[in-house]
C-alpha cells in the first residue's frame, strides 16, 4: 500500500537520471506526520504531493555515510 506525502525541502539532484532528494511529510497511514528522506524520480517542486510505498525506511546516500 502506498501513502500520500507533501514535499517540504528540495535538496539535491542526485546521478544523471533525474533523481532528486527531498524531505517529506507523510500525510496519512500509520506514520503520519512522519519527515523522511527519499529519492524521487522526474520534475518535483516544494508542495507536490508523491505517493510513498514504505515509510521505515529513510534514503542513504552521501549525506548519510560516515557518521
Amino acid at each position: 500500500m502506498a501513502y500520500p506525502a507533501e514535499i517540504l525541502q528540495v535538496m539535491e539532484r542526485i546521478g544523471l537520471k533525474g533523481v532528486t532528494r527531498v524531505r517529506c511529510r507523510i500525510l496519512d497511514g500509520p506514520d503520519k506526520g512522519k519527515v523522511l528522506t527519499r529519492n524521487v524520480s522526474g520534475p518535483i517542486a516544494k508542495g507536490d504531493i508523491v505517493m510513498v510505498k514504505e515509510t521505515e525506511m529513510e534514503s542513504v546516500g552521501s549525506m548519510g555515510r560516515g557518521r
